[in-house]
């Protein structure tokens, strides 16, 4: 497995945020029982650089805390795209550190949890699942709370 983080901000990002970043990406992939060898693509950015790609890509001109740019649609049959190490390529994720930095506070909990929150929220999307009404939102959070519960980063 191969996973990509690119700190494109101005502020380093801790050894301790790296390892919550890809311990949540092998669990949510053990979670789901997805076992093919694959790359996730991470990228930490301000909010200044998540709102220009929000309104690029989503026409939504203002900053975000997570965006997820799945490369799978998991359709019967679907081709999917390997790296050079044949691993399949689930998708980016693009996480503002400030807005994390801002929703952990706003929330009374660490910049930890709220970047281990992100991760999973994201990696439901890259394997498949949304949010778009209330059925699929409440399946998916729980989801991420049971990825976040079984990796020992519950709410506090």
């Amino acid at each position: 497995m191969t996973i990509l983080i690119d700190n494109r901000t101005e502020e380093a990002l801790s050894l301790e945020l790296s390892q919550v970043i890809e311990k949540i990406i092998v669990d949510s992939l053990a979670y789901e029982g997805f076992e093919k060898p694959c790359e996730v693509s991470v990228s930490i950015v301000d909010n200044e650089e998540i709102r220009q790609i929000n309104k690029q890509f989503r026409a939504i001109d203002r900053a975000t805390d997570v965006l997820s740019f799945p490369l799978l649609t998991f359709e019967e049959g679907e081709l999917v795209d390997c790296n050079e190490k044949n691993e399949v390529l689930l998708g980016d994720i693009i996480i503002s550190l400030e807005r994390a930095r801002e929703q952990a506070e706003e929330y009374g909990h660490s910049l930890k949890r709220e970047i281990a929150f992100l991760t999973a929220h994201s990696m439901l999307h890259l394997l498949g699942y949304d949010h778009m009404d209330e059925e699929e939102e409440k399946e998916m959070f729980a989801k991420q709370r049971e990825i976040l519960n079984k990796a020992g980063i519950p709410r506090e």
